[in-house]
């Protein structure tokens, strides 16, 4: 499939194209999560990725099943979203200075993981719903239900502790920068007052 061609030609072959595209960002996600999870200094959070990470191998298995049911070799493909999202999160984590902001910044890059696999396996269940393979829907909607509640849970760490810990040393900063010091404090008191003409 590419540039200039038209291999989409029914429902049926817009979720087979579909179904090779989060088979392979399920893979992608599998090498990402393990950096994440040595990059994560906060318990909870570790833990909620770790817990993901085995999540993730059974969607996998569960996705090797419906490429069965199908009749067709598990096969991904590639994909320039999820290869995008993964590299804006790694390039965002390489920017973060501190533990307290490494923190906020991996549940940025996790949540725009799972809120792109969320809208992918929605658009899955609502095509194989169409096409009447139930068999097929059961497998996607459990996939579906641990994308989400590992995006609640993301949410509840960050907003929980994450995004305190990290807002705290932002606010210690500017709290410093505009404390006024003796030199500061001299300085006004030495320069000359203006005169309005």
């Amino acid at each position: 499939m590419g540039l200039f061609t038209r291999d989409i030609k029914s429902l049926e072959d817009l979720f087979n194209h579909a179904l090779k595209d989060i088979y392979y960002a399920e893979h992608q996600i599998l090498k990402t999560l393990p950096k994440l999870i040595d990059k994560a200094s906060d318990p909870q959070l570790k833990k909620d990725l770790k817990q993901h990470l085995k999540e993730t191998e059974g969607q996998v298995t569960r996705l090797d099943q419906v490429f069965e049911m199908l009749g067709e070799e598990p096969k991904g493909t590639r994909c320039p979203a999820i290869d995008g999202i993964l590299s804006e999160g790694d390039s965002i984590l390489g920017e973060v200075e501190g533990r307290s902001v490494t923190g906020a910044a991996i549940v940025f890059a996790a949540q725009a993981v799972e809120h792109y696999e969320i809208t992918r396996y929605g658009s899955l269940i609502a095509w194989a719903t169409e096409m009447g393979r139930e068999d097929v829907v059961r497998k996607l909607e459990a996939n579906l239900r641990e994308e989400k509640a590992a995006d609640r849970k993301l949410t509840e760490v960050a907003e929980a502790r994450l995004n305190k810990n990290a807002d705290k040393r932002a606010t210690t900063r500017r709290t410093a920068r505009a404390r006024p010091t003796p030199r500061r404090v001299a300085k006004r008191k030495a320069a000359p007052k203006r005169r309005s003409a």
